[in-house]
């Protein structure tokens, strides 16, 4: 006899979940300021809420999973916490992708590989999407040195690289260029830390997501706060344009 599912989180329908959830992981360098950390200390304690909410959104039967882990536009950030991430997330491939693997987790990587990515976290970038490719439990999408802006004008740039005529560039067209084109847009997106801002994430994807903004900083966040946006998901009605009939 095959064990007993565990009851659904209080408020959320699983016939109802969505198939794709995007996260900004917002606030690790408030929530370290608050203890009198260095901004470092924040990024590590984000490692558990990555987990916790990857083991939710399995929990719920959520099928793809994106979450903004540094941003084209972070290069700006101090040196030393540039280093720091690149490094920090090195690390956490090798610490958790068997573990994901042993889930059903796919790991792919969405942004630009160019010369500013050191060499070692690529090789580690390509042995976890290598190790994970056949899971389809859940694709978990890091968007690691992404933009939106980049990822349209990548799109772009291929388009007319292989000479595409101009009357044949649509949404169709750039859509298949983009960095994953068999994901699907984005059902919900969920950003921490009471910003309410997009920050150039998933720019082309999220036309017609549903946006949850949370006062959570990103390290305390858990499984509970990603049911609650679930649930407030399954609350709204999606007219995609049209009007109710």
């Amino acid at each position: 006899m095959s064990p007993a599912l565990p009851p659904p989180p209080d408020g959320v329908d699983l016939n109802g979940v969505p198939a794709h959830v995007a996260c900004v992981m917002d606030g690790n360098g408030r929530w370290a300021s608050q203890r009198g950390l260095a901004r470092t200390a924040g990024h590590a304690a984000g490692e558990e809420a990555l987990l916790d909410t990857i083991e939710g959104a399995l929990a719920i039967g959520v099928r793809w999973l994106t979450v903004f882990a540094f941003s084209t536009e972070n290069w700006r950030r101090p040196r030393d916490e540039v280093r720091y991430l690149m490094g920090f997330n090195e690390s956490l491939l090798v610490r958790r992708r068997d573990e994901l693997h042993e889930k059903g987790v796919r790991i792919r990587f969405a942004g630009r590989r160019d010369w500013r990515v050191p060499r070692r976290v690529l090789r580690r970038m390509d042995e976890s999407a290598e190790l994970t490719e056949a899971n389809r439990t859940m694709t978990l999408t890091m968007a690691f040195n992404y933009g939106g802006r980049a990822e349209i004008v990548d799109a772009v740039r291929a388009l007319v690289a292989a000479g595409t005529p101009a009357p044949k560039i649509d949404e169709k067209a750039i859509r298949s260029h983009l960095y994953y084109p068999d994901q699907p847009d984005p059902d919900l997106v969920v950003r921490t830390s009471g910003e309410y801002r997009i920050s150039n994430f998933l720019l082309w994807q999220l036309a017609y997501s549903e946006l949850v903004f949370t006062d959570v900083l990103w390290p305390d966040f858990r499984r509970e706060h990603l049911f609650e946006a679930v649930a407030e998901f399954q609350r709204r009605e999606r007219r995609y344009g049209g009007v109710r009939g």
